[in-house]
């Protein structure tokens, strides 16, 4: 069954649905996994890694994952969580899912696009929209599935698009307000050459430095600030060695889930439908969960003592218009451009 109309099907499906199409038995499953179960499932286990500390929606996201693989499955099929980077640096993760070593991934796409071009469509700064529902609107459309596609060319398979915030801009001593801020200043940024690109096109000087090392270069002086979205400024408390935040919607941190494409093709229809629906359960979760924790993450930021500043309606429209020329200097293939110009449509259909 092709992988869209899978998906389309999982979807549909509910959990009594999912364990009844489980019980006839079948293959072992590839990566760590034998056959047989009294739930229909093969024994195995599945190994899911991602970034973020275990209090991040993102973790939430993935505990409720693993909640539905191993209740559906009736304890066949176990998940083994793996959160905070605890099997490498975010490029590594993507490299040992890339050959099998890890099976389930969630990345940020700009971490992503070094090994897939393409889905740095995501990260094209001022192009979503501002409301967190329409975003995700687009991303579960045809058209995010479109981009999800892209990844097969890689080596991954697209799962979904899980939440991690609108991304801010951090400074110490400089409020960014317009474009012409950006002038001098040195941008820690995750290693992409789009978001390397974006800061030059305003002006600034990007650094690329590791995720783990990022509080130590705010503190140090090595970047004069860096961009993430709240739930990640605050848990990492970046807010202690930046003076000011700004609320600037310039990009969206998206995450993707996404597993390696050959052992992924290689399990039976139903693990793959319990994956699929364990996928979009645990995407709701993390929606939900950062929903709920945004607010009470922004507050204790600006009760912190910082300069906090929501960009204007102006300073906005300023700052979009700067960066629309941007989007198709760096995403410029003609399958981009269509891509592109499909996802514009999308999000002017609301």
């Amino acid at each position: 069954m092709e992988f869209k109309k899978l998906k389309s099907l999982a979807a549909g499906l509910g959990v009594s649905a999912l364990v009844l199409a489980g019980c006839g038995g079948g293959e072992s499953e590839g990566g760590s996994g034998s056959e047989g179960g009294d739930g229909g499932y093969p024994e195995m286990t599945i190994t899911f890694s991602h970034n973020q500390p275990i209090e991040s929606p993102e973790h939430v996201g993935a505990e409720k994952f693993k909640e539905v693989v191993e209740e559906q499955s009736e304890g066949n099929i176990t998940v083994d969580v793996y959160p905070a980077s605890q099997l490498g640096s975010l490029r590594e993760q993507v490299e040992s899912t890339q050959i099998g070593e890890i099976n389930i991934t969630m990345q940020p796409s700009a971490v992503v696009s070094p090994f897939v071009d393409d889905v740095k469509l995501i990260d094209l700064p001022y192009l979503w929209p501002k409301e967190a529902e329409e975003k995700y609107r687009v991303l579960d459309s045809d058209v995010g599935e479109e981009i999800l596609d892209t990844l097969n060319s890689g080596g991954f398979e697209g799962l979904g698009f899980w939440p991690g915030g609108y991304k801010l801009f951090t400074t110490q001593n400089t409020a960014i307000t317009s474009p012409e801020d950006m002038s001098g200043l040195t941008m820690r940024v995750m290693e992409s050459p789009l978001l390397i690109a974006q800061y030059e096109h305003w002006g600034a000087n990007a650094i690329p430095v590791p995720y783990a090392e990022v509080y130590n270069s705010l503190q140090q002086g090595v970047v004069d600030g860096q961009e993430n979205p709240l739930q990640t400024i605050f848990l990492n408390n970046y807010h202690e060695v930046q003076n000011n935040i700004i609320e600037s919607y310039h990009g969206t941190m998206t995450y993707l889930l996404m597993a390696n494409q050959g052992w992924f093709d290689g399990l039976s229809e139903d693990v793959q439908e319990l994956i699929l629906d364990a996928e979009e359960q645990g995407k709701q979760a993390a929606r939900e969960n950062l929903s709920e924790t945004e607010e009470d993450y922004r507050q204790q930021i600006i009760d912190s003592g910082v300069e906090y500043y929501e960009l204007s309606d102006e300073e906005y429209e300023a700052f979009k218009e700067a960066s629309e020329p941007f989007h198709e200097e760096v995403y410029n293939t003609p399958e981009q451009l269509e891509l592109l110009e499909k996802v514009k449509a999308e999000i002017e259909n609301n």
